[in-house]
């Protein structure tokens, strides 16, 4: 069925997600069997790109109905003998949905190979072209308008400039090249840009790059639901903690009307300056940025201290607040190999259960707090829900709305009504298939896999008690 091997761990890694789907909790749920086959339809999803393609239309300046007009005639010269669905969401209005088409399967591969790396290949299978700083290696024969067939290196193995490569690659689509081998390796002066147009991939998707600047935003479909969830107001004051590179920041802006105050921190400088581009490039106003270590980002001096307009802040001041936290990033997709080590993995917990302090202090009383991650181990997400209600008596779990993903994941001592409240986008929910066989309209079978094929997310929402 896969183009793709299940996505590659380190055995103590896969050993560790293994024991997580396969707890006491939810094999008293599930049951073995039930539990074994979604352990591995995970790992088969997770080297597999979402089944759609997601864009956020920037409603500020533009209406869906003009983006998607402006996106049908691009697509046309991009794929001029086909027809791209733009579909609009039903319950996030201003999200559209493209079908990714594939997996082709049995393709003609090329005497002339490339070897890209892993990050470069992840992003070919969700429709970008390959540039020359991704490629890796090229047959010594390569030259501009040949026809050549990509490799990604899985393992992180292959020497840039290499003649040939051996180790473990998987086949992700043919192209054009555009520069010739000497051209990408040239010690001297090597050339930049496009190395090779894509035109066979495995997956196909349009290419968005440098695509209608300012009035859409690529944005992945459970990071759309997460500003829906946090529900911002105009005039208020809202916080989001660990921004870069600013598509949540930029949405909750917009869903503000660009009316209040959000600040976005981040504690990497070169990270801030993008979403000070992002939030400019789509006319935001009310959006501050600064480079901040969100843990320190109360003031410790007693209440008469002057503020000023960044951080720290003063306890209580902020009406909303999103952590949207470092996490191990389990659930990004596609990518054929995480060869993060265990202690790596299991790392992010103690800085989150930080940065979590942190925004309880900074809440107001009935203010509201998100807290999401892009990972789908119990540790970073149930868990630190478990956690966070045992220390904090003042939060409250609140309702989701939207709820688009499934309930939490048993394994953390929370309760069956707790778990109806979070939302979990597990992608073993969720199936591989080609959707070539494209629709006019939006129906119930679609609508079901675009909210389930995504890549894996955790949401939770809390009340502040006053």
């Amino acid at each position: 069925m896969s183009v793709f091997p299940k996505i590659l761990f380190r055995k103590e890694v896969e050993d560790h997600l293994h024991n997580v789907y396969h707890n006491g909790e939810l094999i008293a749920k599930l049951g073995v069997d039930e539990a074994e086959r979604k352990f591995e339809h995970l790992r088969s999803c997770l080297s597999h790109p979402p089944s759609f393609t997601t864009i956020r239309v920037n409603t500020l300046v533009t209406t869906v109905e003009a983006a998607k007009q402006h996106l049908s005639e691009e697509f046309k010269k991009q794929f001029p003998n086909d027809v791209i669905p733009i579909y609009q969401h039903p319950t996030l209005k201003d999200l559209l949905l493209i079908p990714v088409i594939g997996p082709r399967r049995a393709q003609k591969q090329h005497a002339v190979q490339v070897i890209v790396g892993a990050q470069c290949g992840n992003a070919v299978l969700r429709g970008a072209h390959v540039y020359s700083a991704g490629i890796l290696s090229a047959s010594k024969w390569m030259m501009a308008g040949d026809e050549v067939s990509v490799f990604s290196d899985i393992e992180g193995k292959c020497k840039r400039g290499a003649l040939e490569f051996d180790g473990a690659k998987v086949f992700i689509g043919n192209g054009i090249a555009e520069l010739s081998r000497s051209d990408i390796f040239c010690t001297n002066n090597p050339i930049k840009g496009k190395g090779i147009k894509m035109t066979e991939p495995v997956y196909s998707s349009p290419s968005f790059d440098n695509l209608l600047p300012g009035y859409i935003f690529l944005q992945n479909l459970p990071s759309a639901v997460v500003s829906h969830v946090l529900n911002p107001q105009p005039g208020e004051r809202v916080l989001d903690m660990c921004a870069a590179p600013g598509g949540k920041t930029t949405h909750i802006a917009s869903l503000m009307n660009d009316e209040g105050e959000v600040i976005a921190l981040d504690k990497i400088a070169n990270k801030v300056e993008k979403i000070k581009h992002n939030a400019s490039l789509l006319q935001l106003k009310s959006i501050q940025a600064y480079c901040s270590n969100s843990t320190k980002a109360v003031i410790q001096e007693p209440n008469g201290t002057e503020q000023g307009p960044g951080p720290p802040f003063h306890p209580e001041s902020f009406d909303r607040i999103l952590l949207d936290a470092p996490c191990s990033a389990m659930g990004q997709r596609p990518d054929m190999a995480r060869l993060v080590s265990l202690r790596e993995l299991t790392s992010y917990q103690p800085l989150q259960r930080k940065l979590f302090k942190t925004a309880v202090e900074l809440l107001k009383p009935g203010g509201t707090l998100v807290y999401s991650t892009c990972t789908i181990t119990l540790a970073e997400n149930e868990e630190q829900v478990s956690w966070a209600l045992k220390t904090f008596p003042c939060l409250q779990l609140q309702a989701q709305d939207p709820h688009l993903g499934g309930e939490g994941m048993h394994g953390a001592g929370l309760t069956p009504d707790q778990l109806k409240l979070l939302q979990r986008f597990d992608p073993s929910a969720g199936k591989i298939c080609d959707v070539s066989a494209n629709k006019s309209e939006l129906d119930d079978e679609l609508i079901a896999l675009a909210n389930s094929d995504t890549i894996g997310f955790f949401i939770a929402k809390f009340l502040k008690k006053s």
